[in-house]
């Protein structure tokens, strides 16, 4: 597996984390609970959209990462 593939399948995995967190927030009636899943949703879509201006650019670099 190349170094594109395994990026884009972290991003990928990263992204389902963060939906997670989501869905596991909005279940909760909790407040701690709400607010610790809530929390860790907003640090994860942080480190998603840093990851996804690394694959952007890691296409323009080699373009044969496209589409993977």
């Amino acid at each position: 597996m190349t170094v594109g593939a395994q990026v884009k399948q972290t991003l990928a995995s990263l992204k389902g984390a963060q939906a997670d967190f989501e869905t596991f927030a909005l279940s909760t009636q909790n407040k701690k609970a709400k607010q610790l899943y809530s929390q860790a949703a907003e640090q994860t879509q942080s480190i998603v959209d840093n990851l996804q201006q690394r694959v952007t650019e890691l296409e323009k670099e080699e373009p044969q990462f496209k589409g993977f």
